[in-house]
């Protein structure tokens, strides 16, 4: 629980400096006007991260069921049973941050304090990020019903498909959706969710390798999922930071942005931290696997933990990203 803490203490000290360093941070309200206040519009990245961290611990613990932790004739073991107990409490987790976050956002987009949000409902139900986040808050919460109580791994690829549905419904209102005619709006929406749900089953599977089993054929099997999601977030990330910088219209935008715009910066600062995961992920099969192999498990535990630390500032990143222009 302690390391668990401390990862997500790291994403969410990244994403406050990121968002300070680029030019996201919340600021103030201009004289006269009311607005949510410092402490709403920073609760909203802060609840974003939590709710993000949420749903790769349940991800990772739904992808330890289905793909790493042997069922017997459809009805899951001892462990596999504990993994969607863990899924349960973290998609728990997910929704109420989950509604927090919607909370948040309402009132930072009216512009109002909280105190008056109740009196704007109307309004308020009518943001297209609200609504998207309230579907979240539908999917996680009936998520974590259904994890409380499976038993089967039929539940469990159920279970997976939930997760994914709730992981999706927030990315159709971000900076790609906004103009929904658009080719290349499309293009970059597709592009992050397909990045967002490889980066969900990497950092996930990841956590549950650790958490549940280091066997070699689990290690193993790992070891290719992750590579395919390694190239998979490569080409996405590029592609979608390549269109958000307007690569389209002035010549290649992430090669001349990303050291003169802060958006361009955290690209590069997610960039290079992508690398040192690369790098990683090549001294897993270097030279981890093959302890694994011979009988020595806990050779994958040590650089696991690294990479999960690096993978929780990548998230920060992703996080500061989205709320910078």
């Amino acid at each position: 629980m302690k390391r668990a803490l401390g990862i997500v203490a790291t994403g969410i000290v990244v994403m406050v400096v990121a968002l300070l360093a680029a030019g996201g941070a919340p600021k103030r309200a201009a004289d006269g006007l009311l607005g949510a206040g410092l402490a709403v519009s920073w609760a909203v990245p802060v609840l974003r991260i939590l709710a993000d961290a949420a749903a790769v611990a349940t991800g990772g613990a739904v992808l330890a069921v289905v793909l790493f932790l042997p069922a017997k004739d459809g009805k899951l073991g001892n462990k596999a049973i504990r993994a969607c107990q863990d899924a349960a409490l973290a998609a728990g987790i997910w929704a109420v941050a989950s509604i927090g976050g919607l909370i948040a956002t309402a009132t930072v987009i009216l512009g109002i304090p909280l105190s008056h949000l109740a009196e704007h409902a109307e309004p308020a139900g009518q943001l297209s990020q609200v609504r998207a986040l309230a579907v979240a808050v539908v999917l996680t919460a009936v998520l974590a019903v259904i994890l409380s109580g499976t038993k089967t791994l039929r539940t469990a690829r159920l279970a997976a498909v939930l997760t994914i549905a709730a992981l999706i419904g927030p990315l159709l209102t971000g900076h790609g959706a906004i103009d929904r005619t658009s080719l290349w709006s499309v293009l970059a929406t597709a592009s992050l969710v397909v990045h967002v749900v490889a980066a969900t089953a990497w950092i996930g599977g990841l956590g549950a390798v650790l958490r549940y089993t280091r066997s070699r054929e689990a290690v193993e099997l790992f070891s290719t999922l992750a590579f395919v999601c390694a190239v998979t977030i490569g080409t996405t990330g590029l592609l979608t930071a390549e269109i958000h910088l307007g690569g389209r219209q002035d010549g290649w935008g992430l090669i001349t942005q990303w050291v003169t715009t802060g958006y361009g910066v955290l690209v590069l600062g997610k960039t290079l931290a992508f690398a040192l995961l690369v790098f990683i992920g090549w001294l897993h099969r270097r030279s981890t696997i093959p302890r694994v192999a011979t009988g020595d498990p806990g050779a994958f535990r040590q650089l696991a933990v690294l990479e999960l630390a690096v993978m929780a500032g990548t998230i920060g990143l992703a996080v500061a990203l989205s709320r910078t222009p």
